[in-house]
């Protein structure tokens, strides 16, 4: 399977429901469970990406969690990845702004 590939100035809908690139960003369609022993992908869940999260999901943990694990992913500074729906839902929605690192797909869907 093809890597994610951002695209400064144009819009592009990849094949995949749960990843979009935009004006040099990544958008991600994720479901997140917390509470796990380590934070992981784990394949799909419905359309999202299924991400498992060492945080409980307690006075926001868990998106401090989620935050932190995609700008190391990314390798950006966790000012660059926007938590634009799902504050206190498990769907959420993450922007992540010029990505230096491009994680590469695994073949269960998820980033290796």
């Amino acid at each position: 399977m093809a890597g994610i590939i951002a695209y400064t100035g144009v819009y592009r809908m990849n094949s995949s429901a749960w990843r979009r690139d935009r004006d040099g960003a990544v958008v991600l369609m994720l479901h997140v469970q917390p509470g796990a022993a380590r934070s992981e992908f784990a394949g799909m869940y419905g359309d999202a990406l299924k991400l498992r999260l060492a945080a409980p999901p307690i006075e926001g943990k868990a998106n401090d969690e989620l935050i932190r694990f995609l700008a190391d992913l990314f390798g950006v500074p966790r000012r660059n990845v926007l938590l634009l729906r799902g504050e206190t839902s498990r769907a959420k929605t993450v922007r992540v702004i010029a990505p230096r690192k491009i994680p590469s797909m695994g073949l269960t869907g998820g980033f290796r």
